[in-house]
């Protein structure tokens, strides 16, 4: 057996997509029939079905390529891509504890575990029913079937993480924190920070649009100001993790960089 790693666009938003899109185009059909034999006035629902069915599967199209962009084993490997991308950013020598926060599937603390076979590797979650297909026995069994045996895989929420404070060497974390609803996500940050060691490193990655985090090259002058020794935010949409800047601008979605630094 291959290790599954799901697809961080679900699919049953996709089908749903298709199908509602099917519904809402068969209605401008039967209005426009509608229209033709009976009443002129069925012009008006058959312009809106039309309208509400186009944009329904254009939403389908695109979010069925996302799905195929984000496919772990797909043509472009994005997430696994991305996930050896960002654990390369955090070395752990032998003893030492890394942390891996939304750890979904496992394929970030697994990544981050097979770079670092003598480190200890946490995975944290909550497991929402958001990506129901996520789950602690998933995160296991994928570590299984890679033979990774330096994993652990803990549910716990990355708004209050059940560790203590600077527990880990390293911290690596994967387009997390932007889904998370919350006005103020830089304080996320901070909590996941929290149980860093004091030379420990960090890479996080996601979607640190102004709109989502507020002034992010502030948070990283408040790091500094903190005592931290190195904080840098990467553009992840330049060729970091790929080599061809053109497809990686194709492929990342917008606003995606990656945090990293040293405590």
């Amino acid at each position: 057996m291959k290790p599954d790693y799901q697809n961080w666009m679900p699919k049953y938003m996709v089908v749903l997509l298709y199908l509602g899109s099917g519904i809402v185009l068969a209605g401008a059909v039967v209005s426009l029939i509608f229209a033709l034999i009976v009443s002129p006035y069925a012009y008006i629902p058959f312009g809106v079905c039309l309208v509400g069915g186009a944009f329904l599967l254009y939403m389908a199209v695109l979010f069925h390529k996302m799905r195929n962009v984000f496919d772990y084993d797909g043509e472009y490997h994005l997430m696994k891509t991305v996930a050896e991308g960002t654990v390369s950013y955090v070395k752990l020598s032998e003893g030492e504890k890394g942390l891996d926060v939304g750890c979904g599937s496992g394929a970030l603390a697994i990544a981050l575990a097979k770079q670092n076979p003598g480190a200890r590797i946490t995975g944290v979650d909550r497991w929402g029913k958001e990506y129901a297909t996520f789950s602690k026995k998933r995160c296991e069994d994928n570590a299984r079937l890679e033979g990774v045996t330096n994993t652990t895989f803990v549910k716990g929420d990355a708004l209050n993480l059940p560790f203590e404070d600077e527990s880990f060497d390293g911290i690596v974390s994967n387009y997390v924190y932007h889904n998370i609803p919350s006005s103020d996500r830089q304080s996320i940050l901070l909590e996941t920070l929290r149980t860093l060691k004091k030379g420990g490193r960090f890479a996080i990655h996601d979607i640190f649009s102004y709109s989502k985090y507020g002034d992010m090259e502030k948070f990283v002058k408040k790091l500094k100001d903190m005592g931290y020794q190195e904080v840098e935010l990467i553009d992840t949409t330049d060729g970091v993790f790929f080599k061809d800047k053109k497809e990686a601008k194709k492929l990342m979605l917008q606003s995606s960089m990656l945090l990293r630094g040293v405590k």
